[in-house]
């Protein structure tokens, strides 16, 4: 790898690398490689762990409020190939990949070798510059999708969150008041609002009880205070 693609390199990564050579390896596929021993396969196996384990420790500090079972959903997002590749193919990792004849023009190089370059790409980081350098890369690449992801599980985890707060504060359970519904069978929607201990929260409407309870339960948060207002679904 000449001088002028590792200085690229390096600009889009933000890591200066004591040692060069290791792009060589992380950016050797399997298929262009003499043996697959030098290719980025046993890159790819250590950046996975190293991407795993900054990705669960910064879920387990930032969001407090989660339980395990969130927390799970979150990472597998994070961590999952499409992520990964969607994020190399952002900073265009796959054009530095040496692959083997015909696989230039494969589906693969922006789906599964992306994703491999970019886990290989945090092995390289990590072991020239340690699990800071790697980390700080890593949150900077994942910080939007971190916060995509919380918002996401937001909108799929409101009964849940409210659920949570309720047991531990109140030691109950919050109930869900069908306050109204109009419109055709084939077309209705529904007003509910959440209730714990005899108080009413501010109702929601939704075109299925399922949606009607989840608005219902963010509206109670809001009021609570456990999620601001400008985080909400949208739906």
């Amino acid at each position: 790898m000449n001088a002028d693609t590792v200085q690229q390199i390096q600009q889009i990564l933000g890591h200066p690398f004591g040692d060069p050579q290791i792009l060589d390896e992380a950016f050797l596929h399997s298929s262009a490689a003499s043996n697959r021993l030098r290719s980025n396969e046993r890159m790819e196996f250590l950046g996975d762990s190293v991407l795993s384990l900054v990705i669960c420790d910064t879920l387990f500090r930032r969001f407090s409020h989660y339980q395990e079972g969130d927390l799970t959903k979150i990472k597998s997002r994070l961590v999952s190939r499409k992520t990964c590749a969607d994020i190399a193919n952002a900073l265009q990792l796959p054009s530095f990949m040496k692959v083997g004849k015909g696989m230039e023009r494969s589906r693969a190089m922006s789906g599964s070798v992306a994703a491999a370059s970019l886990e290989s790409v945090i092995a390289a980081i990590y072991l020239d510059g340690g699990m800071n350098a790697a980390e700080t890369f890593i949150l900077r690449v994942f910080d939007s999708m971190i916060a995509e992801a919380d918002a996401a599980q937001h909108q799929e985890n409101f009964k849940s969150l409210l659920q949570q707060y309720c047991q531990r504060q109140h030691n109950a359970t919050p109930f869900y008041e069908l306050l109204d519904e109009k419109g055709p069978d084939h077309n209705k929607c529904f007003k509910v609002a959440a209730v714990i201990q005899h108080h009413r929260y501010p109702d929601a409407w939704g075109v299925t009880k399922k949606e009607a309870e989840q608005c219902a339960a963010y509206e109670a948060l809001v009021e609570i205070g456990i999620i601001p207002q400008e985080t909400g679904s949208d739906s």
